[in-house]
C-alpha cells in the first residue's frame, strides 16, 4: 500500500498544510458538522501538498472502517438506549441511593454512582448526562442543591461513560495506535475508578462546606436491609454489566461479542418485565442508529487526515519542536495533559483521539512513557476537558437538558476538575496506575 511506503517522509511545511488547518478550525466555528470539517481538511490538505495521490481519500473512507471492533459501538449505543427504555436504569438508582442513604450528600453520591454504572454499559459520556441527568437533577433540586451545582455534578459524573470500561473511546484509540481493546479495558479499570471516587468525595466536600443535603439517622442494619430490598428488586438489571464485564475481562468473549450479547440480554430483560414492545424498535434503532452516523463518519473522515499529516511529518516535526524547547519528561507529560484537556474543552473525544493520537505518540515514546499508560492519560485528560470551564461539552449537554446558564454550571464545575486532574497527574507520573491488572508484558 502506498501509505506504507511514505509513512516516513517529512516535509517542510508550509500553506499547504496550515491553510487546511485554518480552514478547519472556521468550518467548525461557523457550525459545519465536525466530519464534514475533517473531510475539507484532509482533501485541502492532499490537494495542496501532494504527498499523497488524492485517490488515498476513497480507499481510506472504507478500509478505516472496516474494521471488526467497530462493530462494537453500535451495540454499546443501543445497549444504552434499551436499558434507558426499559427503566433498568432506575434499577441502578435504587440500589446506588440505597447504598448512599446514609450519608450527607447521599442523593448526589448516589448520582455519581450510577453515573459510574450506566458508563460500565453504554461506553458514552454525552449519553449518561442526557439519561441519568433525566432521572436526577430536579430530585437533587428537591433535595437542596442549587441547580447549576446539580448540574455541574451531573456533568462531572457522566465523564465516566469514556474513562469506565466498556468505553466507545478506548475501542477508538485502540484501533488507530493498534492495541487491543480488551486490553486497554483493563487498564482503565482502577483509573476509571479513581476518578469516579475523586467525583464523589468532591461532592462530599462541598456539601459539607455548603450543607446542601443532610444524611439519614439510619443504623447499619436498616442501611444494609436498604440495599437487600434494592437489589431484590432490580438485581436483574446488573446482568447485563455483570455479562460485559465478565466476558471481556475472562478473555471467554471480545468486546464485540460482549456488546451483541448484553444487547439480546436488555431486550430480553424489557420483554420479560413487559417495559419494551415491539413497537418501540423503529424509533430506538434510529435513536441509536443517529449516535453511531455521529461517531463513524468522524473516524472515516480522520484516517486519511491522519495519514496525511503523517505522511507530511507533523509527528515528527511536533516532537522535535516541543523536545527543542525542553527534554525534562515532567514539562513534555505536562504539556501533553493542557494539549489533551484543551482539545477536550472544544471537540468530541473521537476526532480528538484519531488526530491526536498519532502525533502525541511519538512525544509519549520519545519520554519513555509506556503506550497502554499513555491511552489511559489521553482518555482520561480529554474526559476532565469535557467539563472544564467555560467550554466543556457535558457542561453544553446539561445545560441543554435544563436551560440551565451554561458559566453558571462552568462555575460549579471547577472543583470537580480540581479533584480528576490530581487523578490524571497521577496516571501520567506512576505507570503502575494503568498496569497494575495487565500481564508483566505490558509493564
Amino acid at each position: 500500500m502506498l501509505w506504507n511506503q511514505v509513512q516516513q517522509q517529512t516535509v517542510e511545511l508550509g500553506w499547504y498544510f496550515y491553510g487546511p488547518v485554518l480552514l478547519f478550525v472556521l468550518l467548525v466555528a461557523l457550525g459545519i458538522p465536525v466530519w464534514a470539517a475533517i473531510g475539507a481538511a484532509a482533501v485541502a490538505m492532499l490537494m495542496l501538498s501532494e504527498v499523497l495521490p488524492l485517490s488515498l481519500i476513497g480507499e481510506s473512507l472504507f478500509d478505516g472502517i472496516d474494521h471488526f471492533a467497530l462493530t462494537a459501538v453500535p451495540l454499546f449505543i443501543l445497549t444504552g438506549d434499551v436499558l434507558v427504555r426499559t427503566g433498568l436504569s432506575r434499577k441502578f438508582l435504587d440500589v446506588a441511593e440505597a447504598m448512599t442513604c446514609w450519608a450527607k450528600g447521599g442523593f448526589g453520591s448516589a448520582t455519581v454512582l450510577v453515573c459510574g454504572m450506566f458508563s460500565a454499559i453504554s461506553g458514552s459520556d454525552a449519553a449518561g448526562a442526557a439519561a441519568v441527568g433525566r432521572m436526577t437533577i430536579n430530585r437533587l433540586v428537591e433535595s437542596g442543591y442549587p441547580r447549576p451545582y446539580a448540574c455541574a455534578l451531573v456533568a462531572a459524573g457522566a465523564c465516566t461513560g469514556i474513562l469506565i470500561p466498556p468505553s466507545i473511546a478506548y475501542i477508538v484509540i485502540g484501533l488507530v495506535l493498534g492495541i487491543s481493546a480488551s486490553t486497554l479495558f483493563q487498564a482503565a479499570v482502577i483509573p476509571g475508578v479513581a476518578i469516579l471516587v475523586s467525583i464523589l468525595v468532591t461532592n462530599i466536600v462541598v456539601n459539607r462546606i455548603h450543607a446542601y443535603e443532610g444524611g439519614g439517622a439510619i443504623t447499619v442494619g436498616e442501611w444494609l436491609g436498604n440495599i437487600g430490598k434494592a437489589l431484590k428488586s432490580g438485581w436483574y438489571s446488573f446482568l447485563v454489566p455483570g455479562i460485559i464485564f465478565y466476558g471481556i475481562f475472562s478473555g471467554r468473549l471480545t468486546p464485540t461479542e460482549a456488546g451483541a450479547t448484553a444487547v439480546v440480554v436488555t431486550i430480553a430483560l424489557g420483554f420479560a418485565l413487559k417495559t419494551l414492545k415491539l413497537s418501540d424498535f423503529p424509533e430506538m434503532l434510529v435513536s441509536s442508529a443517529k449516535v453511531n452516523g455521529v461517531i463513524l463518519p468522524i473516524i472515516a473522515f480522520s484516517l486519511p487526515l491522519a495519514q496525511t499529516l503523517a505522511a507530511l511529518g507533523v509527528p515528527q516535526g511536533f516532537v522535535f519542536a516541543v523536545t527543542s524547547l525542553t527534554e525534562n519528561p515532567y514539562l513534555l507529560t505536562l504539556l501533553m495533559i493542557v494539549i489533551l484537556i484543551t482539545a477536550g474543552c472544544v471537540m468530541e473525544t473521537t476526532p480528538n483521539i484519531v488526530i491526536l493520537a498519532p502525533i502525541l505518540k511519538p512525544l509519549a515514546d520519545d519520554i519513555g512513557m509506556n503506550e497502554i499508560q499513555f491511552c489511559i492519560m489521553m482518555i482520561t485528560a480529554l474526559g476532565v476537558g469535557f467539563i472544564t470551564p467555560p467550554l466543556g461539552l457535558n457542561l453544553f449537554v446539561v445545560s441543554g437538558l435544563t436551560g440551565e446558564s451554561i458559566l453558571k454550571i462552568a462555575s460549579r464545575a471547577v472543583p470537580f476538575v480540581f479533584f480528576m486532574l490530581i487523578v490524571v497527574l497521577l496516571i501520567a507520573f506512576i505507570p503502575a496506575v494503568s498496569t497494575t491488572l495487565l500481564p508483566d508484558i505490558y509493564k
